[in-house]
């Protein structure tokens, strides 16, 4: 039986890795299509998430599979209910890079009033705080994955930021209501996704010790 549930096992985290890539694939091509405003590849955003979302379903199935044929306890439990919330963070992350290629398709044709500074910025962070929470989850290192967690602070400080900005240029010219309101639907997500990943470090702590701690309260 051991055998067998490790291999099954593994076939899921394989998933859970191949799920992680795509959303953080997800996320770069949604920022490039809002900096460099292209339609074409915020379309590809929107229709490449169903493969996102099938790998969820695909990762929810083979886990409650092994939980009601294997029976799994202690550390072999933590590990698959681990599994089960990353998948469910990972889908939500994709979401919200869906809302930011939606987001840069409904101000594609319009000059943008400043260039792009905090907005990329922050998606940087984002994306390296999803990357190396992964690597975190692979090595099963908690301290790599609190220094992760730490980092939500900066993306944050960004979003405030950026929220006052928009805030005031929308206020200074109501021609710039429409952009303004974009750019703060993508700040948000991109502050979103670093919660996400937040919570992924924590399952990593949980999958480690088994408590289950929150981090940046």
């Amino acid at each position: 039986m051991r055998p067998r549930f490790d291999e099954q096992l593994e076939a899921l985290n394989q998933k859970l890795i191949e799920m992680a890539s795509r959303v953080g694939a997800a996320i770069d091509k949604a920022l490039k299509a809002l900096v460099e405003q292209d339609g074409v590849l915020a379309d590809t955003v929107i229709r490449e998430d169903e493969s996102i979302n099938l790998l969820n379903v695909e990762i929810e199935d083979g886990v409650f599979t092994l939980i009601a044929l294997q029976n799994p306890v202690g550390p072999d439990l933590r590990r698959v209910a681990t599994m089960l919330k990353m998948a469910n963070d990972l889908e939500r992350i994709g979401d919200h890079a869906v809302s930011i290629a939606k987001a840069a398709r409904r101000i594609l044709t319009e000059q943008y009033v400043k260039p792009l500074v905090d907005t990329p910025k922050m998606g940087a962070i984002v994306r390296e705080m999803l990357h190396e929470a992964i690597d975190a989850y692979i090595a099963e290192d908690i301290e790599r994955a609190r220094a992760v967690a730490r980092r939500d602070d900066e993306v944050d400080a960004l979003y405030r930021a950026i929220v006052t900005d928009a805030v005031q240029i929308m206020a200074a010219d109501e021609r710039w209501v429409n952009q303004g309101t974009q750019f703060l639907f993508v700040a948000r997500s991109l502050e979103r996704i670093g919660d996400y990943v937040t919570n992924i470090c924590e399952w990593i702590h949980y999958l480690k010790t088994g408590e289950i701690r929150e981090f940046n309260d």
